[in-house]
């Protein structure tokens, strides 16, 4: 009986050890894309900053290409607006692995109380006998 609980154990601390690789992860992914914003943040605010008559380029590979002033704007706006969705869906990740971890926190802690009392009564019964 104590063996199964064992068991039960393991595998709950197995799905909690995923569920915090998984949380990580997305906790990273989601510093990645906040850097990413903020740099194209600065960068929308420099493109502000210009005025149509002033050159723009953009870095292709090795070359730097000419362009449209109005176009590196609209462009950086594309970008931020998707940064600003993916941000919101790894946010809601976040939040859903959180749940889960303390769903499999709640588990985890039964299942030792349980193992516990079940040791706990496996040594009465010996010094009893």
């Amino acid at each position: 009986m104590s063996q199964g609980i064992s068991k039960k154990l393991q595998d709950e601390v197995d799905k909690f050890k995923q569920a915090q690789k998984e949380y990580h992860k997305a906790l990273n992914k989601r510093q990645q894309l906040d850097g990413q914003l903020n740099e194209n943040t600065t960068v929308k605010e420099e493109l502000d900053l210009l005025k149509a008559e002033n050159d723009v380029y953009k870095l292709i590979g090795p070359v730097l290409v000419k362009q449209d002033l109005e176009e590196a704007k609209q462009n950086i706006a594309k970008r931020m607006s998707y940064i600003s969705s993916e941000l919101k869906r790894t946010d809601d990740l976040i939040s859903t692995l959180d749940k889960k971890q303390e769903t499999l926190r709640a588990n985890l802690e039964k299942l030792q109380q349980t193992f516990q009392q079940q040791q706990q009564q496996q040594q009465q019964r010996k010094t009893k006998a």
